[in-house]
């Protein structure tokens, strides 16, 4: 039961205008929901994309998050098997439990999904309201804590899914990361636990460098270097498999033109905007047998073996938080987010 009928959020009322600290009514629970204390929750590239009005979803007055950890503090009537007071968190993308793909497992792309920050209030709040919680809500393991859990939010999850999965990355194999926000950084470690080798690219000198520091092999400045030939001379002809980790049509190019013959891209960035339909290069899609390949979250019930990646690699999830914040900052650091150099993840930790 929650402690308190008023609870703090970051809120705006019109998209790109004003973000304020207000104080709103608590949330209740669906009947087959629950509402989460939020212990941490994480400032994500999606969240200014909201912001900014390229999310259809989003409805105003709208509180942003989808990144985040909490504890339960209450229960719809219909929940069957959480109780109150457990560790969770979960997948940026919920699903109904119900539809065909949901049915098929693909809760990811579910036909009615649940959004925490864009179809529905998110976690910029001191509580959250999560619908579907038997399908979609995820236990926190001892050995992760509140603040790891938030880092996992929508950048952990998308990129193991399109790693792993989508991608299907073997040891024997070199794989590029374009960009090296949340995502790439998270992309970077996986593929070093799975033994692959790595480049990674960026604008940002130190971005390149937390990005060796987290395992890539090779790292390239893409503002001083022609990041195609480099991969290319790097790699011996091409990558087995490469990712567009920030949503822009030149990163989105790059990375097809580094493929090897037969190889993968992996789109995980949002792709909005005036970037949304970037001219892809088909005759070369078919020419060199080329795989493209979108990747979008990841269903609750694959977290238990990321979880088991996580600890078998020896990935450390806290070395990608490099800045922690009061709720109080949102105003201040969600609406810069695009132009910010500052490499890491923020996460708000203070409520």
């Amino acid at each position: 039961m929650l402690l308190y009928s008023i609870m703090k959020v970051a809120i705006y009322n019109e998209f790109r205008g004003p973000i304020s600290i207000a104080n709103v009514s608590d949330p209740n629970p669906s009947e087959f929901g629950v509402v989460i204390k939020v212990e941490a929750s994480g400032l994500c590239l999606s969240d200014w994309h909201g912001w900014m009005g390229h999310d259809p979803d989003i409805v105003l007055p709208h509180v942003p998050g989808h990144e985040f950890s909490g504890t339960i503090v209450t229960l719809g009537n219909k929940v069957k098997n959480w109780c109150e007071g457990q560790r969770v968190t979960v997948p940026f993308v919920g699903g109904c439990g119900s539809c065909t793909y949901c049915l098929e497992g693909n809760q990811q792309v579910c036909d009615f999904q649940f959004q925490p920050g864009f179809t529905a209030w998110g976690s910029f709040a001191e509580y959250v309201a999560i619908d579907y919680a038997d399908t979609n809500l995820v236990e926190l393991p001892h050995n992760i804590n509140f603040l790891e859990a938030a880092g996992l939010g929508c950048r952990f999850i998308t990129a193991y899914r399109g790693v792993r999965e989508q991608g299907k990355l073997t040891s024997d194999q070199t794989i590029a990361v374009h960009g090296c926000g949340g995502v790439g950084l998270s992309a970077i470690q996986i593929s070093r636990g799975i033994e692959a080798k790595v480049i990674a690219i960026d604008i940002s000198d130190a971005k390149c460098k937390l990005a060796k520091d987290l395992g890539a092999d090779y790292t390239i400045n893409a503002s001083t270097t022609d990041v195609v030939q480099a991969i290319k001379e790097l790699s011996g002809g091409g990558v087995h498999v490469s990712i567009d980790a920030l949503g822009h049509s030149l990163t989105c190019l790059n990375s097809i033109n580094g493929l090897r013959k037969r190889g993968k891209h992996i789109q995980i960035g949002l792709m909005t905007a005036s970037y949304a339909t970037p001219p892809i290069p088909m005759s070369l899609v078919v020419a060199n047998e080329l795989e493209i390949l979108g990747s979008h979250g990841m269903q609750a019930y694959k977290y238990g073996e990321m979880f088991n990646f996580i600890k078998t690699t020896g990935i450390n999830l806290e070395k990608m938080i490099t800045k922690t914040i009061a709720l109080e900052a949102v105003p201040i650091h969600l609406p810069e987010m695009y132009q910010s150099n500052t490499a890491g993840i923020t996460v708000i930790n203070s409520f």
